[in-house]
Parts: C-alpha cells; structure tokens; sequence
C-alpha cells in the first residue's frame, strides 16, 4: 500500500494536506508542528477510532485528544494505492461518534470498494491487527525498543514455525483455553456459576426459615398495635368531643361580643345623623384654622408711629418746602448778580467826557462847562450805582446770617427733602391703616358666615366633638366586623364530635395521641409492608421440598464439570509443551536479518545478535567473546540495534505497509543517520517510508549524501 496524500481535520490540523510520493519521504518540520498528529492521524484512518477508550489521570483518550482545535468535526481523507487501484478513503463524525461515518471508493471513478469497511479497513490493506502495525510500522525515539504483544507474538510466532500466518497451534490453543475459561476463569464459568446456585439454593433453604419466623413475629405485633390505636382513637374521640364542647361556648360568647357591638354601633349611627357629614365637618375646622390663622397674622401687624412734619428753618418761617426752595434758589441768584462788578461804560463816559472838557477848554471855552456837566453826572450814576448794589446784597445776606449762598440752597433742599418724606411716610402709614381696615372688615364677614356669630375657638372645639364622634362611629364599625368575623370563624371551625365508644381511662394530651396514632400506624404499615414482603420472597423462594431437590441436581453437575476441567487442563499442558518446542525455532530467523541490517549500521562492528523469546536484545562486537543485553551499549548503539529489530520485524510481518519514523534518529551522529538513511533508502525500495524530522540531516543527507 502506497499513501499519496493526507487531508485532516484532526487535533491542531485544521483542512491541512500531507502530500506523499512511493519511496522515501523526509518532511522537515519543528517541533509542534504536527508530526506526531500526522501519525495519530494515519492510524486512525486505517483502524478508527476506540470510542470505548476513557481518559485517566495520567492519559486522554484518543476520542478527547485529537479533537479538533478550530471546533469542527473530526474528519480526514486518504488517497493511496493499493493492488494497483487508487482509493480514496473517508472518515467523518457521525453523531456524537468521531470518525463513525466510514466510505471507501475508486479515487477516479466514485464506485465503492465493499471489501473495505470501517472495521476490517487496517486489517485489510496492511494484513495485520491495529497493535501489530503500530508495534512494526512506526519508529519513535521513545519506542524504538520492541514491546511484548499477544498479536506481535501469535504472528512471530506462526511466521518462524509454520511459514505462514496461519495461527493453527494459537487457534487450537486458544480453543482449549477457552474451553477451560468457560469451566472456571476467576471468579466466572461454569463451575464457579452451578457453585454460585448450590450456595444460592443453600441460602434459599436457610433465608426460607428465617422468613417462615420474621412472619409469625410480625403478626403477633401487629395484633399488639391493632388493640393499641383501638385505645388511641377512643381518647382522641374524647379529646375531641371535650374540644367541640369547649368551641361551643366560645362560639356562643363570640356571638354575645358581636350583638352588643352592633348596639353601640347603631347608637353612635342615630347620633351622626343629627351632625353634620365628617366631610363637611373637616372643611368647616379647616377654615376656621385659616380664619383664627389669619387672626393671629393680623394681630401680630403693628402700624407705625405718627410721623412729625419737619420745621422750617429760620430764613422761611411761614412757608412750606417747594416756597422755600423757591426762594432760596432767588436769593442766591439775586446775591450772585449783586456781587459781580458794574458795566465800566459809565466811568469811561465820564472820563472821556472830562478829557474833552480840558481838550477843548482852550479852544471853546463855553463847551467846556457841558462836557464837565456831563462828565460828572456819568461818574454820579456810577457811584450812585455801586452803592446801591452794596446796599441790596446786604439786605439780602441779612436773611441767612453766617451762611454763604450754597448753603441757601442746601438748607432748603434739605426742608423741602424732609418734608417729601413726611408726606410719603403719611402715605403709606394710611394706606397699611386702609389694609388692616379691610383684612379686619373681611375676617369679621367670613367668621360671622361660618360661626353665626360665636367665637372662633368655641367653632373649633364644636367641630373636634364632631369629628370625635364620627372617629367612635368608626372605631364602633371596626370593633363591629372584628367581632362578626371572629364569630363566623369560630363557628366555621367548631365542629360536632360524637361521644367516645366507651370510657376514655388514657391521659394523653392531643397532640400525644397524636403522635402515638402515627407511630402506630407507620409501624402498622411497615409490618405490613414487612409482611407482604417476607411473604413474596417465600414464593419467590419456593417451597422447601424443591429447593431441597434442585440442591442435589446442582451437586451432581458441579462433580461433572470438575472432571471435564482436569481433562481440559491436561491437554493445554500437553500443547504447551508442544508449542515450546516449536518457539524454540522462533528467534533465529529475525535475529539474522536484524544482525544483518545491524552490522549494516555499526559498519559491520558487531557481527553477532540474539532475539529472545521475549523480544530481548543481546549482541556481541567483534572480539568479545560474549553477548550482552542491549542496556550495556552506549545510547546511540541501543538506537541502531532497536532500529535493526523493529525493520526486521517489519519486514517480515508488515512488508508492504508503508513504514514511519517520527524523530526516530534524532540521537544518531551523522555517520550513523548516513548508514540508517542508506538502509532507509534501500527499504523505500520494498515499501513507502515516510521520515519525519525536526532537524534538517536528513534532508541535507538525501540533498548531499555522504560517499
């Protein structure tokens, strides 16, 4: 069988494609890429997957270990060639089983291959079991050494002794053993089967007995119980009927409470009629609240004082303020035009005319005289003038002794702002007068409306006795229907209980009797429980007699089974023996072909090599007289002498199996992979091997081997 390709979705490979080709194929990769998986995979492929298989502490399933990372489902294809026909092969999840759905067809032309199932599938292509090709197809650094296996062994075993597969002496073998194993293996068989029914019977005899005691016990109690619960509800019927009586009577004083609590009701009832509804009662108490609120705020309003009109000052007795502002601003006016200087036309008049009188004094004499005249009847007026004006500023100043003009007016402004404030406080003491008037006026209006007349606080306190009332009204309902429920209740719970059979002479308090009544019951169900139980396991025992007669008839078979298990262990000893002699012949034939490949190895340094019946190495170099177990050899030597083993083993059994090796000569020096890579070459030649590596020797080798 040749692989030509790959396609896995299957542990971290996620749709990935391995390529292959017939011969030798080394794949390069680092570590964690997917090797190992790759190898799971073909395996996989070939047998499936045991989904019996479970996890431990120390080991996952397959089924959990190479289940996809991305989260698909677990499926693969393989395309190969097998007896010159290219198949494809297809596994995918079917359910919750991976790799349940199985398909196998002709690569080109889609028709199935019957003879390919997803059970015989390894078996078939390969020719050997699941744990053979594992054990001879693949190499790992970890597993180099052959391990011991029933299927490895049958098959060496009937490959170095028949010169075929056969299996005749195993199959013989196995019959024997079997036939034996169904006698007696362990604990099963059988003899350990009619051994297991006599004890059985046995037991059936002595359980019978005991159950024909348990059953008289049972029924002698359950007689003693009967007459006890007969005590027992007598004296709950008393307890009862003591009960009931007592309910009467508070059933009857319940009744009692309820009419006179409807009499005060129906008194307050008529009273409330003749007042006012508590509705209407609390508006009314809510506006006298506001109306002796109001009160209290216009008590509490004080007016101000009368306010004092000012004083006139001196300068303007008798006039009021906008007068007196008047006249002062006139005065000041008046005092200011006073004081500045007079127009100088009539002084300068005068002198021109007295400078014309002495000009012209020597020309025209008589002119001179007229000019003088009016010479000095222009100074005249002018002095005339000045003294006048000196006259009425002081007439003026005389009215505001020791103040200058400014404060004329300032004093008035100060009068007349004095007399603005007096008038404006009158204003608004008037005007608060006017409000209190009309508040009064109106709080007067609306008590008298509402109170007829009477005081605020009498209305107030006839409104509380109001609503005092109505409060007791409702009070005298709420007592009312308590009382009607409470005797509707006691009514509904008292019960009638008849008098008791005959005289209670128990003690109990109810809820005693109670709990004796339960036990004894419970304890009455269980004997019968009990009872019907020991019951059914008597007929289901059977009767005596028979037990007593299958007994003896399990007897004589088991005396007969005995003598056919002697028999049958004679003649599995005898065949041993047998077969021991023909696995004497069993090492020498993988011994020789893997003392070939191992000298081919070592460059023909060790030339001897021994196979155990166990599979153990020993080998011997050149000049030693003796052969060593494999432990003896230096790490590397064990790795070539393993290596040599496991393509012996492969080459006998698994010959046309493609061969894989993952990471298998990663300890070999370069001169040792040369020599595995040329036997690996050779090999390629027989079957397809695939190499996987995470180093680059390998290919460097194949790219540049060593001469």
């Amino acid at each position: 069988m040749k692989i030509l390709s790959m396609t896995a979705t299957f542990g971290k490979l996620s749709n990935e494609t391995l390529t292959l080709k017939p011969g030798l194929n080394v794949i390069h990769a680092p570590n964690e890429w997917g090797k190992s998986t790759w190898c799971a995979f073909l395996v996989a492929m070939l047998y499936g997957i045991d989904t019996r298989e479970r996890s431990t502490q120390s080991a996952l399933a397959d089924k959990e270990r190479y289940a996809p990372w991305s989260g698909q489902e677990m499926s693969g294809r393989m395309d190969i060639i097998w007896n010159d026909r290219k198949i494809t092969i297809e596994r995918g999840t079917k359910g919750r089983t991976p790799f349940g759905n199985f398909r196998a067809y002709e690569t080109e032309n889609g028709l199935p291959v019957p003879e390919l199932t997803a059970a015989n599938c390894g078996e078939t292509l390969l020719g050997v079991e699941k744990s053979v090709f594992v054990r001879t197809g693949f190499l790992k650094l970890a597993d180099l050494p052959v391990t011991q296996d029933e299927a490895l062994r049958r098959r060496l075993n009937a490959l170095v002794t028949t010169g075929d597969e056969s299996n005749a002496g195993d199959a013989l073998a196995q019959k024997l053993k079997d036939l034996k194993n169904r006698c007696r293996h362990n604990k099963t068989g059988l003899i350990p089967q009619a051994e297991a029914q006599r004890n059985a019977l046995s037991d059936s005899l002595a359980q019978l007995r005991r159950l024909q005691e348990q059953s008289q016990g049972i029924r002698l109690r359950q007689r003693v119980l009967e007459q006890n619960m007969q005590l027992l509800e007598n004296h709950q019927t008393a307890l009862a009927y003591e009960a009931a009586q007592k309910d009467a009577q508070r059933v009857d004083a319940a009744q009692q409470e309820r009419r006179d609590a409807h009499a005060a009701l129906e008194a307050l009832e008529q009273a409330c009629r003749q007042l006012p509804t508590r509705q209407e009662t609390e508006e009314q108490l809510r506006l006298l609240e506001i109306l002796q609120l109001r009160q209290s705020d216009l008590e509490k309003e004080v007016l101000p004082e009368v306010p004092q009109p000012p004083t006139p000052p001196a300068p303007f007795g008798g006039m009021d303020a906008e007068q007196a502002l008047q006249q002062a601003k006139s005065d000041k006016a008046a005092f200011e035009m006073l004081s500045k200087p007079l127009s100088p036309v009539l002084p300068i008049l005068a002198g021109l005319f007295l400078a014309a009188a002495i000009g012209i004094a020597f020309i025209a004499w008589y002119a001179s005289p007229v000019l003088l005249l009016f010479s000095g009847i222009f100074f005249f007026a002018h002095i005339r003038g000045k003294t006048a004006q000196a006259r009425d500023r002081k007439a003026i100043s005389n009215q505001y002794p020791g103040l200058a003009p400014q404060q004329w007016v300032d004093m008035a402004t100060a009068y007349w702002e004095d007399s603005k404030a007096f008038t404006q406080a009158c204003a608004t003491r008037d005007a608060l007068l006017r409000s209190q008037t009309q508040k009064s006026d109106a709080l007067n209006q609306d008590t008298r409306r509402l109170t007829g007349g009477a005081p605020i606080f009498q209305s107030i306190a006839q409104c509380r006795k109001i609503l005092s009332t109505h409060d007791e009204l409702r009070n005298a309902q709420i007592r009312y229907e308590q009382a009607s429920k409470q005797a509707i209740d006691l009514a509904a719970m008292a019960k009638p209980s008849k008098e008791p059979a005959f005289p209670d002479t128990l003690t109990l308090s109810k809820e005693e009797t109670i709990a004796s009544l339960a036990d004894a019951g419970a304890e009455l169900r269980l004997l019968h429980q009990n009872l019907g139980s020991c019951q059914g396991q008597m007929n289901a025992l059977g009767q005596e007699e028979t037990l007593s007669r299958s007994l003896e008839q399990v007897n004589s078979r088991i005396r007969r089974l005995e003598d056919t298990y002697s028999a049958l262990n004679l003649a599995i000893e005898t065949l041993a023996e047998a077969s021991a002699q023909l696995q004497r012949r069993f090492a020498p034939r993988i011994s020789q072909r893997a003392q070939e490949l191992f000298g081919t190895l070592t460059g023909n340094r060790y030339d001897r090599l021994q196979l155990t019946k166990e599979l153990h190495l020993h080998a011997g170099a050149q000049g030693e007289n003796t052969l060593r177990p494999a432990l003896w050899r230096s790490e590397g030597t064990v790795d070539q002498l393993y290596l040599a083993l496991r393509l012996a083993v492969s080459g006998e059994l698994t010959p046309h199996a493609p061969l894989v090796l993952d990471d298998a000569l990663v300890r070999f020096d370069d001169t040792r992979l040369a020599l595995a890579m040329d036997i690996l070459k050779e090999e390629s030649g027989q079957k397809q091997v695939i190499v996987f590596t995470c180093q680059g020797r390998e290919t460097n080798y194949l790219e540049n081997p060593i001469k």
